[in-house]
């Protein structure tokens, strides 16, 4: 699904050959860095680093992967990929993806804000009642990469779409590199390249992003435009699960949207 040679092609053709030294003109006919000047910067010789890009050297040192890192300018995330990458051989398989029954009840306790539990495929596995609502589905079953991607009545649900391809794209690239043998994410990744052109264009980016927390904005058919705030919570014992929180400013405009979405809540409402 990922491989270190397909990595280091791409990101050594993002670099500027002027802000590592190298000279520029009219006589250089590749984008970015040449192998040979990325071979004499990390100080290793042109055949081992030919072999790299060809997928011929394996098991490199993690020397060689730093001084890599440093010359190709990657940042925390993709140098921890190209790591990853690089030990690919020795990954077990991906986590079977049952969530606990305490982690659910400490889904049911988040009040006032969706919340979701998420594995590294980007499946829903459960998710609380305003979940459900902001979606306008059941949440377990949903994928939203699938969601975002492919289906496409449900695009204009994210207010920032493109900016979410990119997030999306670059989260399953690092889950590609983390689980390299898993079948599942690998269909799924087959199935978005086939069904999309962005997604195709993204993917040979081969870039790689690892989103904790920020801005998410979501176009509401019922409520309109809600500027919510996402944390990404990584489950103790539950490899590959997030906790996701999308939260509103306290009276902001995003809170009203949410408390009227959210409704009177089934469970205390009187009898009649």
């Amino acid at each position: 699904m990922d491989d270190l040679a397909g990595f280091l092609r791409t990101r050594r053709s993002r670099v500027d050959p002027a802000s590592v030294g190298m000279p520029t003109g009219r006589r250089r006919r590749v984008e970015g860095l040449r192998r040979e000047e990325v071979a004499q910067l990390s100080k290793v010789s042109v055949d081992y680093y030919v072999r790299l890009e060809q997928g011929r050297a394996t098991q490199p040192s993690g020397q060689v992967l730093d001084a890599l890192a440093r010359v190709l300018g990657l940042d925390e995330t993709e140098r921890g990929h190209l790591h990853r990458l690089a030990r690919q051989r020795r990954r077990g398989e991906a986590p079977a993806g049952r969530v606990r029954p305490e982690v659910l009840r400490v889904l049911d306790l988040v009040d006032g804000a969706p919340a979701l539990i998420m594995d590294h495929r980007l499946d829903v596995l459960a998710g609380n009642r305003l979940a459900g609502l902001l979606f306008g589905r059941p949440m377990p079953g949903l994928n939203t990469a699938r969601h975002l991607f492919l289906d496409e009545a449900e695009r204009g649900l994210y207010a920032d779409w493109e900016q979410c391809t990119r997030d999306v794209v670059g989260h399953l690239r690092l889950a590609a590199g983390r689980y390299p043998e898993d079948p599942r994410l690998a269909s799924l990744i087959g199935e978005l390249a086939m069904g999309s052109e962005r997604f195709r264009r993204l993917w040979a980016r081969a870039d790689v992003r690892a989103r904790t927390h920020g801005r998410k904005a979501y176009r509401h058919p019922l409520v309109g435009l809600l500027e919510l705030h996402q944390e990404n919570f990584g489950l103790p014992g539950e490899s590959g699960m997030e906790l996701v929180v999308l939260s509103a400013a306290p009276g902001s405009p995003a809170d009203d949207g949410l408390r009227l979405l959210a409704g009177p809540d089934p469970r205390t409402a009187p009898s009649p």
